[in-house]
């Protein structure tokens, strides 16, 4: 009996992760425009006769066609369309941001093979303006996050109360309850952050970079730390990547 012919195929993807497999081979872990999070084996990369080893490093667009695995696919071709990584990694505040970036696309692509178009282009424009140091690299990841948790559908509110909907600049803020909340629903523990901070989490959702980047740095590591708890809560898990992130 013969096998089965394993189907070739092509996407352009972000390269999220890489791992070592072996004594020359890569997993590599990437956000694909139409095939979602997919993993792939990329074979002899390791090796310095390797065609394609630096295509295939974090954070760079590429082209690439794969042959379908059961669990793994295995790279056959590539080529880069955009390699950032190389320029990310001149500058420690931007890789930290990156790699967190990676992380998070990762656990907000919890089904493997699944399309997510609007994290796919959300990720990717990610990586280009920290490549081209367009914004602080604190700014673009916590508009990353903000973004990319409306689209999960577990955007904070911060126009209205997360319980009653009462529309307002609500002082209050309370990660479970989803939100800023009003002075007769808070809960016990709601933290009561700075009106600027949540000004300015207000500009990084909408995208006003005039507004985000007047801010000032304690009120950008204040805001941080709002959006990072707010995503870890909702995915009952710490982002080690997080942790390392270089604010200035």
């Amino acid at each position: 009996m013969t096998g089965m012919r394993r189907r070739l195929f092509r996407d352009d993807a972000v390269v999220l992760r890489v791992q070592k497999l072996g004594e020359a081979d890569h997993i590599v872990t990437m956000l694909a425009r139409r095939g979602g999070r997919i993993r792939a084996v990329a074979k002899g990369v390791r090796r310095t006769t390797s065609k394609f080893g630096a295509r295939l490093e974090p954070f760079g667009h590429i082209d690439l066609q794969m042959v379908e695995g059961r669990n793994l696919h295995i790279v056959s071709q590539v080529e880069g369309i955009d390699l950032y990584g190389r320029r990310i990694a001149e500058d420690y505040a931007a890789y930290t941001a990156a790699s967190a970036i990676a992380e998070t696309a990762e656990r907000l692509t919890p089904i493997e093979g699944e399309a997510t178009l609007r994290l796919f282009q959300l990720t990717l424009g990610a990586m280009r303006v920290l490549a081209e140091r367009a914004y602080p690299s604190t700014l673009i990841l916590d508009s990353y996050i903000l973004r990319g948790m409306r689209d999960a559908g577990w955007a904070p509110v911060l126009i209205a109360c997360a319980i009653c909907g009462l529309k307002g600049d609500h002082r209050a803020f309370s990660i479970p309850a989803g939100g800023c909340v009003c002075r007769d629903c808070r809960p016990a523990g709601s933290a009561h952050p700075s009106p600027s901070a949540l000004v300015l989490m207000r500009a990084l959702a909408d995208g006003d970079w005039k507004t985000a980047t007047a801010s000032e740095n304690g009120v950008r590591k204040e805001a941080s730390g709002l959006i990072a708890a707010h995503l870890q809560w909702h995915l009952e898990r710490d982002l080690r990547s997080l942790s390392l992130v270089e604010r200035n």
